[in-house]
């Protein structure tokens, strides 16, 4: 059995004093496999208030995990409506960038930076799938089959896009001091993910039908409020919020790196 590595504290604030916000089951999951512990339990801190699950998956169980991927996650996929959608994000930026090369980190099925490159942007991805990055080239878009924190550019960038990320990663904080330190000074962030603030959210939670809380692949469920605060404290200024297309119940966030 893979089992998680249990957070010692809060991934976000570091306070170890959480109670149990719910323990739901993740064996029906598309990519659950026998050998993953078929329930997940989350937790709240009382300090902060963010939600987490107790724990995370080391190598091997991501390797089981990710042995399989969703087909609107393969670079290409419904490109030709998936067009539209991605329109509408480089737009959300348009007011605060223009211009420049711009990095999506763990970029699926590449329309956003696609799109990005219609509009002027210089493309560049960066995807833990080998095959996706293989698929992103063969489109003529730099890409690479590397970690963020291992990812070395030769030069800094406009915008970087963080789509549905965050609440994969088991420290969201590293990640976004990470983004911090490869944007330009005045470069531009652009989040997206789950709302758990959202009406839908509690309407899909009041009819027991709330998917995130199964999601074996997420650590986190945040919140408008907590996310603007872990964006502040990692030297960014929330300038724009909106509401995703990509998925259900998420929010867009657009935000500035502080000089």
């Amino acid at each position: 059995m893979h089992n998680r590595t249990l957070y010692e504290s809060c991934p976000l604030c570091g306070e170890s004093d959480a109670t149990i916000a719910m323990t739901a089951d993740c064996s029906g999951y598309p990519h659950y496999h026998s050998s993953l512990p078929p329930t997940m339990t989350w937790m709240r801190c009382t300090a902060c208030g963010h939600v987490y699950t107790d724990g995370y998956f080391e190598d091997e169980a991501l390797a089981v995990l990710f042995s399989k991927v969703h087909a609107a996650q393969q670079a290409g996929y419904d490109l030709e409506n998936q067009r539209y959608v991605s329109a509408r994000m480089v737009e959300k930026v348009l007011p605060f960038a223009r211009e420049g090369r711009w990095l999506d980190v763990g970029f699926g099925n590449a329309s956003l930076l696609m799109t990005a490159q219609e509009y002027g942007f210089v493309p560049v991805g960066i995807d833990m799938r080998a095959a996706n990055v293989a698929a992103l080239r063969s489109f003529g878009i730099e890409a690479q089959d590397v970690d963020l924190e291992k990812f070395d550019p030769p030069s800094r960038f406009r915008v970087m896009s963080l789509c549905d990320v965050l609440e994969h990663v088991p420290y969201p904080r590293a990640c976004l001091d990470r983004a911090r330190a490869l944007l330009e000074d005045d470069g531009v962030l652009f989040v997206s993910m789950p709302n758990s603030e959202s009406a839908l959210w509690r309407v899909l939670d009041q009819h027991n039908v709330n998917p995130y809380w199964g999601e074996m692949e997420h650590y986190h469920n945040f919140s408008r409020t907590r996310l603007y605060a872990l964006l502040r404290e990692t030297g960014f200024e929330p300038l724009r919020f909106g509401i995703s297309e990509r998925y259900r119940a998420c929010m867009e966030v657009v935000a500035r790196r502080s000089k």
